[in-house]
């Protein structure tokens, strides 16, 4: 689809410019395609096929995107899928017949800080 895409970019861009010299040099080349001068149907016609061509254009770049952008949020959801089965290998979860009780630090504890003191100022 990107391919069609540049395809239909370059198409418009060599369409207008094919006539944007034609109507520059409209008095040297209008002889040899037989217009001795420009009607609007001509310009018009001109006008809507151009309108085309850029529809054209911009429906393949707008189907490119949407493709793109939809490719991209597979690839991050199995990114995401990933970095969880990751993380869960590096934390097992703990089993949940196995209680844990949390201990509460009392003051009988025994610990390797001596007791505080309470300095004063005399």
């Amino acid at each position: 689809m990107k391919k069609l895409h540049q395809i239909l970019q370059i198409a418009l861009l060599v369409y207008f410019g094919a006539f944007l010299i034609f109507f520059i040099a409209f008095d040297t080349l209008g002889g040899i395609f037989g217009m001795d001068e420009i009607t609007s149907d001509s310009m018009v016609t001109i006008i809507l096929i151009g309108f085309i061509l850029f529809l054209a254009a911009w429906g393949s770049s707008y189907t490119a995107y949407s493709s793109l952008a939809s490719t991209i949020k597979k690839m991050e959801i199995d990114a995401n899928s990933l970095k969880a089965k990751i993380y869960d290998f590096e934390h097992p979860r703990i089993p949940t017949n196995q209680t844990a009780k949390p201990t509460i630090p009392t003051d009988t504890d025994q610990s390797n800080l001596p007791p505080r003191q309470n300095i004063t100022d005399k």
